[in-house]
């Protein structure tokens, strides 16, 4: 971890190349009332430009991916998982059926770059060579700007718990805007910017969550679904565990406070005693604790806050369940 760029984060900015994800580009007239019928938010909200965060699910109710949706007047695009951007553009044109609607990936056409900490504004104001508010690290906030780097989109992004702002450019004008970053900011490498994603308990697909994740396992009912909109797939999985269980489900991510020293690894089992209730999906050494930290996988009867529970099979350390996030 690079301890300038994490100190950076709170007190200043850091940047870091969001190459691990995608875009996918949704044209047509018909794109929102379709999307709609898909992704467990409302996006009745966006019409003429804004943003939000979803999840696209299986009839069953377990996820296919998470998204950001931004609404940008003439297009929708969906910010997804790099490895993943192909095979969700197929799956979703396989979707369309007498819809005016065209999907396209264009991961390799548009790149994003995040820049994080109290002074993301200004700095990217100044790597934009354009006028970016102060309000624009409000969560999922949009603005479009003509930028040195050519027309950029620009997004609220607390994905790490600190104020930040997303930048999307085209590819061709990436480098100027690299280049402007680089010589005001420190760089956030993926091990510093994994520490700062789990004290703040936000869990990434694909990692803390996966194909066979419903949302409500992840701690995804707020920030992802709507429950006043419309229908869309897998929504009534979602009502069902809602109103006949109470939102319980089988196993909840959780946050653990580990005792040892030793940070565990993803994939280490949780238990209690010589049973295995969980395991863990995202570990770190966290500097705001002074301890280490997880994210796991956990059944519902050992989730409560305060709860001990063992991590880790040859060396168990003793853990804690705790409130997220692990710093407010």
């Amino acid at each position: 971890m690079e301890t300038d760029a994490y100190t950076a984060a709170f007190e200043a900015a850091a940047w870091r190349a969001r190459s691990y994800r995608g875009v996918l580009r949704v044209a047509g007239p018909d794109r929102l009332t379709w999307l709609q019928g898909l992704l467990t938010n409302d996006l009745r909200p966006l019409a003429g430009g804004g943003a939000c965060y979803a999840a696209w699910l299986t009839p069953q109710g377990r996820m296919i991916t998470d998204a950001d949706v931004l609404e940008l007047g003439e297009e929708t695009w969906l910010d997804v998982p790099a490895r993943l951007a192909a095979s969700l553009a197929a799956r979703l044109d396989s979707m369309v059926f007498a819809e005016d609607v065209r999907i396209d990936d264009a991961s390799a056409a548009i790149a994003s770059v995040g820049i994080y900490g109290r002074a993301a504004a200004r700095v990217v104001a100044s790597a934009l060579g354009a006028e970016v508010p102060d309000a624009a690290v409000t969560p999922y906030a949009l603005h479009q700007v003509d930028a040195t780097a050519g027309r950029a989109v620009v997004l609220g992004d607390d994905s790490l718990g600190v104020p930040g702002i997303r930048v999307y450019v085209p590819a061709a004008g990436a480098e100027v805007l690299l280049d402007a970053l680089k010589g005001s900011t420190p760089a956030l490498d993926a091990a510093t910017a994994r520490v700062l994603r789990v004290e703040a308990g936000r869990p990434e697909f694909l990692v803390d969550m996966n194909e066979d994740t419903i949302p409500l396992e992840a701690n995804l009912e707020e920030r992802a679904i709507s429950h006043t909109k419309g229908c869309y797939v897998g929504q009534e999985i979602i009502v069902r565990l809602r109103d006949r269980a109470q939102g319980r489900v089988a196993r909840r991510l959780v946050g653990l406070v580990i005792d040892g020293g030793d940070v565990p690894q993803a994939g280490d089992p949780i238990t209690v005693g010589d049973k295995a209730v969980g395991r863990v999906t995202s570990a770190v050494p966290s500097p705001s604790l002074g301890r280490p930290i997880a994210l796991g996988q956990v059944h519902r009867d050992h989730t409560a806050p305060g709860t001990v529970l063992q991590v880790g099979s040859s060396s168990p350390q003793r853990a804690t369940v705790t409130e997220l996030p692990f710093r407010g």
